[in-house]
């Protein structure tokens, strides 16, 4: 499935809640509950995501052509947030996430209803997302043989 068709399906599921923003909160936390756990050896500081409020470990690495990524976060709502990118572009090609806009966070609203910190914290973590794709793609070019 394209990114933009995750992002659509988001995007139905949060019009569910019309707006009911504790609602779609609750829904955030549930999608952070069933964050598969990222595996403790990347519960590093050097996996700690910078600019984020909260503790945000971020680990990605490449299957194939696609960039697997998983998280997790000592805060319940940021480990939603951090569910929902990775549904977005985990299991995609590193052009795909670069070029990705993220247009489903503007129109469910997301932004605008976060606190500043968590706002400034999601976008840390897109750039960290990209960066990691953009890391990837650059290994793999001039390393092929070690992916």
């Amino acid at each position: 499935m394209r990114i933009a068709e995750i992002e659509n399906e988001i995007v139905e599921e949060f019009e569910l809640f019309g707006d009911d923003w504790e609602g779609k909160y609750e829904h955030l936390i549930d999608l952070g509950k069933n964050l598969p756990l990222i595996d403790a050896r990347y519960k590093t500081d050097d996996k700690l995501i910078k600019g984020c409020q909260s503790k945000v470990w971020l680990h990605s690495e490449l299957n194939d052509e696609n960039i697997v990524f998983t998280a997790d976060s000592d805060a319940i709502i940021t480990k939603g947030i951090a569910a929902l990118m990775i549904r977005v572009i985990s299991g995609h090609t590193a052009d795909e996430i670069i070029n990705s806009p993220f247009e489903f966070i503007n129109r469910i609203g997301l932004i605008e209803h976060l606190s500043p910190n968590r706002g400034n914290g999601l976008v840390s973590m897109i750039k960290q997302m990209k960066l990691d794709a953009v890391v990837l793609k650059v290994q793999k070019l001039n390393f092929p043989t070690l992916n």
